[in-house]
């Protein structure tokens, strides 16, 4: 038996929706959920795909989600939404202003959305991913509960507060999407690696002790470390200012698991949406081409080097054997 089953799309579709609807999320939250889990299964990390939605469906029945949220968004300022997504999850908030945000960015050149009070943000490159196929370049940040020290020995004081950028490349491309922790790597991945048993790379993790670890399941009980030391414990502050500060959201120090107990970690996300100049001056155009250049010299592009596009309908999804069984369970015959 192998350790990963093929899904075709619309099976993978319909087994995320009724595994959602099945953990008691209303239709708009499991749609608004299915679809970023879908676009990261095709598009994004694969670990953000059906692993992470798993502790999406635990925090439907466990209640760190509210599954029939009414989602506000004011508007203070011409281009600037704030958004409270009611103990929801940041997708259905986002989808929800979504059409506005996008109308701001194009008539001001610049629309910013914030958003507090929300589950995980998920895969932060679907927002700037959704923004470039509109034609317009994202920037997107967000916090969790503290998983991060600031150096070796300290105390875990951030999340994995990861960023994500996208720039369009035009009709028939994929965008340009970097979305990449502000710890050596993502706290998924560490889940990964102690539930299959492999080792982490140094550098990634310490133990409870504060000590370096390789060991998955000891790092669990410890913290990551961030990426570069202390400039990556400075990016993790500038993120946190971003989606936390930005959004009126907790900080990570304050905010609770968004793997345990029952209160929503109410985390923030901010969403910066710019349009890549005038329509005339052909500056997507012009980024397309650099893409390739680099492209040709070997150099890996996030978004787009790898992937082909457009993807085939009749392409199957891989998933590892234990999630598909756990989403199958909860789904139901």
């Amino acid at each position: 038996m192998t350790d990963e089953v093929l899904l075709e799309q619309a099976q993978a579709e319909s087994l995320a929706m009724r595994a959602c609807l099945a953990a008691g999320a209303g239709e708009a939250t499991a749609r608004s959920l299915v679809d970023a889990t879908l676009s990261a299964m095709l598009y994004g990390p694969a670990a953000l795909g059906f692993p992470h939605m798993v502790d999406y469906l635990d925090s439907f029945r466990e209640g760190r989600i509210n599954c029939d949220p009414a989602p506000s968004c004011e508007r203070p300022y011409p281009a600037f939404f704030v958004a409270d997504a009611d103990r929801g999850i940041a997708q259905l908030g986002f989808d929800l202003a979504f059409d506005q945000l996008v109308e701001a960015a194009r008539t001001f050149g610049v629309a910013i959305f914030t958003q507090t009070n929300s589950y995980t943000a998920g895969e932060l490159g679907y927002y700037v991913r959704r923004l470039a196929g509109e034609g317009i370049v994202g920037l997107a940040a967000t916090n969790a509960n503290a998983m991060v020290v600031a150096k070796a020995g300290g105390p875990a004081v951030y999340s994995t507060n990861p960023m994500a950028f996208g720039f369009p490349l035009g009709e028939g491309s994929l965008p340009v999407v970097i979305d990449q922790a502000s710890s050596a790597t993502a706290y998924v991945n560490i889940v990964a690696a102690a539930a299959e048993g492999r080792s982490i790379p140094e550098g990634w993790a310490v133990d409870e002790a504060g000590k370096d670890t390789q060991d998955a399941a000891k790092a669990l009980g410890g913290a990551l470390l961030p990426f570069g030391g202390r400039k990556g414990a400075n990016v993790a502050l500038m993120v946190e200012m971003l989606s936390a500060g930005l959004s009126g959201g907790p900080w990570s120090l304050d905010t609770p698991s968004f793997r345990e107990g029952s209160v929503s970690p109410a985390v923030g996300l901010t969403v910066v949406a710019m349009m890549p100049g005038r329509t005339d001056d052909g500056l997507i155009e012009r980024a397309r081409c650099q893409a390739g250049r680099l492209q040709e010299k070997g150099v890996f592009v996030p978004g787009v080097s790898g992937i082909d596009y457009p993807r085939p309908a009749s392409e199957r999804l891989k998933v590892p054997r234990s999630v598909f069984e756990a989403v199958t369970r909860i789904a139901g015959p």
